[in-house]
């Protein structure tokens, strides 16, 4: 009952039944009690972290987070009964992810992605680590600024 409470305490709806980091293929798998499944890729959960890196501090201040086509993730801890932290390989771990944002990930992650991509395109980022598209560069650094470092 405790953990039934804590999970409605956070909002979730939805709860995982399991959870697999498939390493090799760069993605979570994750298992809903309503049925549904989903294979997020890395990539994805990385650049819609909801880590105030990413997300901001406000609803205009996330971040375009470029260059993390290759990410990987290397582990994920519970965060109690209602989320996990997922770790990447390009050591960003700050997000925390519930369950109810795992599912919205996993249910919308087309037409987040294809979203992401625009964005990209139209700020003459890449998915792929140091390479650019031909597409204008917003100016400035800092996090997600598509340089070398930064904390996106």
């Amino acid at each position: 009952m405790r953990g039934e409470a804590m999970t409605q305490a956070y909002g979730n709806q939805h709860n995982p039944t399991e959870i697999k980091v498939k390493k090799a293929e760069k993605r979570l798998d994750i298992c809903f009690d309503d049925g549904q499944n989903f294979a997020i890729a890395a990539e994805l959960l990385r650049v819609e972290s909801p880590s105030a890196e990413v997300q901001g501090h406000g609803p205009d201040e996330k971040k375009l987070v470029a260059g993390r086509s290759h990410v990987g993730i290397i582990g994920v801890e519970a965060v109690g009964n209602y989320a996990i932290k997922i770790v990447f390989d390009d050591l960003h771990d700050s997000g925390i992810y519930t369950w109810d944002y795992l599912y919205q990930l996993g249910q919308n992650q087309d037409s987040l992605m294809a979203a992401y991509v625009a964005a990209l395109d139209e700020a003459g980022l890449s998915r792929h680590p140091n390479t650019t598209n031909t597409g204008p560069v917003k100016s400035g650094g800092g996090c997600g600024g598509g340089g070398k470092g930064g904390c996106g």
